[in-house]
């Protein structure tokens, strides 16, 4: 009888979890381990709705240890630092971790190069980011809140720019709904003069009209310059901010550094369509660590990863075989963009970009779907 492969992932993501999920699919006797400093899964689309009390922290945790239980995964405690022997080897904060195959899905990292950045919240940090934005919000009886991102400028597909237009609409709703959005200004800003351009040019519009319907000020198409504890400076224009919100845009890992993996220009692991790490045997990428062929637009969002997640599933376990790995991923934008009480609905694939204009099933249609997909992981 055969040894079962062993097989690890990096990452406690969504794609390093529908990696966890795809592989077990299709093969029950493998030996999977899963490295991640936490077994928990902080379900990041949800912290939009922090500063308005809809989700707190405790909402948006999911311990892993069950679904590690039902899926017989080992976990390993740790942070990875490197990988060696074309990355049949990693090495941990704890010590290494051998390896038939590899999934890395260990997400991005955010790109802090601009100076006074320090004055700025990332939301997507995590949920700390989201419960600082909330604890500002009460503290503050007016004043300009100024949101915004920007990209990786060697790296265009490297951003993540819808939650900034959920906290953008969902912090107008929230002053609107507790009788103070009269002594606040709100100015969205990023160097894009079409921002949000990769939801599809029907969505800039919708999403520059609904700015303008909620008296939002825009300024667009200007280079930032940097931030300073209460302004906002870009090439065009330098306006005062009591709070600032700023995604930029994400590059890799640190620890891929201390690899030998193929780069991206905007330094993302090179992967080819079937989601193998170029030049590689056995090693794989989803989700935000990774550059993949296809459109311009391709989003960096959990239902990509997903898509990837099932695509390298497939791969890899054929590659073990000795078979060809031909498997590959359907590029899709999916998304509603919420509001708090209603939310836009965005899909888009290389046929075809729908948009669906605010309405509350989408805003219940949201929360819905976190109910559905946490439950696999509970």
């Amino acid at each position: 009888m055969s040894t079962p492969s062993s097989i690890t992932i990096i990452g406690s993501g969504f794609g390093a979890l529908s990696s966890v999920r795809e592989l077990r699919k299709r093969d029950k006797q493998a030996d999977i381990t899963l490295i991640a400093p936490c077994a928990e899964l902080h379900y990041l689309p949800g912290i939009i709705w922090i500063p308005s009390g809809l989700r707190t922290r405790e909402q948006l945790i999911v311990p892993l240890g069950n679904f590690f239980a039902r899926m017989n995964v080992r976990h390993v405690a740790a942070e990875v630092t490197g990988l060696r022997e074309n990355g049949r080897l990693v090495d941990t904060t704890t010590g290494e971790v051998r390896n038939d195959a590899l999934v890395i899905a260990s997400g991005g990292r955010f790109i802090k190069k601009l100076p006074g950045i320090e004055h700025a919240i990332t939301p997507c940090e995590g949920i700390a980011a989201a419960e600082k934005i909330r604890d500002r919000l009460q503290a503050m009886s007016g004043g300009t809140i100024a949101i915004g991102f920007a990209g990786n400028p060697n790296e265009p597909s490297a951003m993540r720019g819808g939650p900034m237009f959920e906290f953008l609409f969902g912090i107008d709703e929230q002053l609107r709904r507790e009788g103070r959005r009269d002594r606040f200004e709100m100015v969205f800003f990023s160097p894009a003069k079409e921002p949000g351009n990769r939801l599809g040019p029907k969505a800039v519009r919708h999403l520059l009209g609904e700015m303008a319907r909620r008296n939002i000020r825009t300024v667009l198409g200007h280079k930032m310059q940097r931030f300073e504890a209460d302004r906002v400076v870009t090439e065009g224009e330098s306006f005062q901010a009591d709070l600032i919100l700023f995604m930029p845009g994400m590059t890799g890992n640190a620890w891929f550094d201390q690899t030998e993996l193929p780069r991206s220009p905007g330094g993302l692991l090179k992967a080819d369509a079937q989601c193998r790490v170029e030049g590689t045997q056995h090693v794989y990428v989803v989700g935000d660590s990774g550059s993949f062929p296809g459109p311009d637009w391709m989003p960096k969002q959990a239902h990509m990863a997903d898509l990837q997640a099932e695509a390298a599933a497939k791969n890899l376990l054929s590659g073990l075989r000795g078979e060809t790995p031909k498997a590959t991923f359907k590029v899709e934008l999916i998304c509603i963009v919420d509001a708090i009480n209603q939310g836009t609905f965005i899909w888009r694939t290389p046929q075809n970009n729908v948009i669906l204009p605010s309405a509350r099933l989408f805003h219940w249609a949201k929360r819905g779907f976190e109910g559905v997909y946490l439950r696999r992981y509970r």
